[in-house]
């Protein structure tokens, strides 16, 4: 979806992920998404790579992320740097633990796009 955001247009994602069904593993993963709780190189790659916002919502072991980028952004030059920052890596293995990947999600692929069906501002009247 795109919006005017300050001085470039933005781009909204919506990403959807599951938890591992077990309350001592969202309770973790909740600790370690507290503020201060990612490690600094994770925050500086979000930052680098052009996301301007992201927030993460949950509902019992479904998380839903929101992600504000600028229109600079590039979600394979992303991946192809996280791929080769061994803080990023580690990151992304200790994730795993909580993680679980949707049914229908495509191999290798763990956060899964959205596709928005409907908006207000699309509806006559």
């Amino acid at each position: 979806m795109v919006r005017t955001s300050g001085r470039e247009p933005a781009m909204r994602h919506i990403l959807i992920l599951d938890l591992q069904d077990d309350p001592d593993a969202i309770a973790a993963y909740r600790d370690w998404h507290r503020p201060g709780g990612p490690p600094e190189a994770i925050t500086r790659s979000l930052h680098e790579s052009g996301i301007e916002d992201m927030e993460i919502w949950q509902a019992g072991d479904r998380l839903v992320m929101v992600m504000e980028t600028g229109a600079g952004f590039d979600p394979a030059a992303k991946a192809m740097r996280d791929a080769t920052d061994p803080e990023i890596q580690a990151w992304e293995r200790l994730m795993d633990r909580f993680q679980r990947r949707l049914p229908f999600a495509p191999e290798g692929v763990k956060w899964v796009a959205t596709e928005r069906i409907y908006a207000l501002s699309d509806q006559p009247g």
